[in-house]
């Protein structure tokens, strides 16, 4: 059992200091805290669909693996990548899905 908050209940957490963030008076401070927390709730996103994404591959997240010397790393995923990492693709032409939605937005395919 985790000794302290969970990804989801720090999302939570984000979202309603983002809600206490309407109401600040100042319109540039108010302006500059939505933002810091916009970006903290993707960076939260982006954190636990890779940490899904490893963990489906059988892969432990928190271990740090060292490179092999004369192995090139992999580019690093895009902001875009790294935000649909955890969800699933279409079978039928490999778009993303919205986890949301009971078809394919990009061939209309109906997802079982």
């Amino acid at each position: 059992m985790s000794e302290g908050p969970l990804v989801d209940e720090f999302m939570r957490h984000l979202q309603a200091s983002l809600d206490e963030a309407m109401d600040i008076e100042d319109k540039i401070e108010r302006h500059d805290r939505i933002l810091q927390l916009e970006i903290a709730i993707q960076e939260a996103i982006i954190f636990k669909n890779r940490y899904k994404e490893l963990v489906s591959h059988g892969i432990d997240p928190l271990v740090l693996v060292a490179q092999k010397e004369g192995q090139e790393a992999p580019p690093p995923a895009t902001k875009s990548q790294a935000l649909t990492l955890g969800g699933s693709n279409c079978e039928k032409c490999g778009s993303a899905l919205d986890p949301d939605l009971d078809f394919c937005p990009a061939c209309g395919a109906i997802v079982k």
